[in-house]
């Protein structure tokens, strides 16, 4: 059975913990301490992958609390942010953290003079200071939490990472090799669910998404190691940056890496439909 019980607390529906921590391989205390924080988002990047297949096969993508946990946890799948930071929020307030949704503009490969749509979830939370956590930006996924009150650049299991404030807004910043590069920025606006249902419907379905445009799939590895399909081209990278990168040549070899690397398991004979797959012709 993939559906977990619509036990109510207070009257709205709670997360299984007890799967969601069998799905990432938590085995930690369940206490609101940045420890805890950090397991369970370590253990979440590296075991529920980032993608966008259901929208390339044309499925809605259901906010549905239940119909997250039914998909991520019970028929282990993955999503994009939507899914997977509305995931991590219920279970880190289930579990006694103040934690709230912000919005962000996602700026990876954009120039500074384009204004991208507010289309990006993740979250902050309260313990000593504020914290920010994000499970769902793709390839650049955080493995651990950072801080919010300093400009200072920090450690994470991957890349480092900064917050950089200019005007009204900050930006958040991966630093790759020995350029630093944005992921995305805010204002420390929240995103109610009202909210992420409307940027949710035009990421699934409006053409221009960028999600219905290319296939994505990503996940961290132990190590500060990363795997990442984009289209046809699968990418393994290792901490320092050196990445090793082939190409995909058929759509069964695709359903076989999709298996492999990112435990993503379709019948055979699936077929995404993505004018940027394209297969060459035997």
């Amino acid at each position: 059975m993939l559906d977990s019980p619509a036990i109510a607390l207070h009257g709205r529906r709670v997360v299984d913990l007890d799967r969601y921590f069998a799905r990432i391989g938590f085995h930690g205390a369940r206490t609101a301490t940045l420890a805890t924080l950090n397991e369970i988002v370590r253990g979440h990047v590296e075991s529920i992958p980032f993608e966008n297949l259901d929208v390339l096969l044309g499925r809605r993508i259901d906010l549905d609390p239940a119909a997250v946990e039914r998909k991520l946890i019970g028929a282990r799948r993955g999503g994009y942010c939507f899914e997977q930071n509305s995931l991590l929020l219920d279970v880190l307030t289930q579990l006694g953290f103040e934690a709230r949704p912000l919005s962000a503009r996602v700026r990876m490969q954009r120039p500074r003079d384009y204004t991208p749509q507010r289309t990006h979830l993740f979250v902050r939370v309260e313990l000593d200071t504020s914290w920010l956590v994000d499970v769902g930006i793709g390839s650049m996924s955080m493995a651990s939490a950072i801080r919010l009150d300093t400009d200072e650049p920090q450690p994470t299991p991957h890349e480092p990472r900064r917050l950089v404030r200019e005007a009204n807004r900050i930006f958040h910043q991966a630093q790759l090799g020995d350029d630093w590069h944005d992921v995305y920025e805010f204002t420390l606006e929240e995103m109610p669910p009202i909210d992420r249902e409307v940027a949710n419907w035009y990421t699934s379905t409006h053409p221009e998404s960028s999600f219905k445009q290319r296939l994505t799939c990503a996940r961290a590895l132990p190590g500060g190691c990363r795997v990442t399909l984009l289209n046809r081209e699968l990418t393994m990278r290792r901490p320092g940056g050196q990445a090793d990168h082939r190409m995909i040549e058929s759509p069964d070899e695709l359903l076989a890496i999709l298996a492999e690397q990112f435990g993503l398991v379709f019948a055979p004979g699936t077929r995404f439909t993505c004018d940027a797959l394209d297969w060459p012709e035997h």
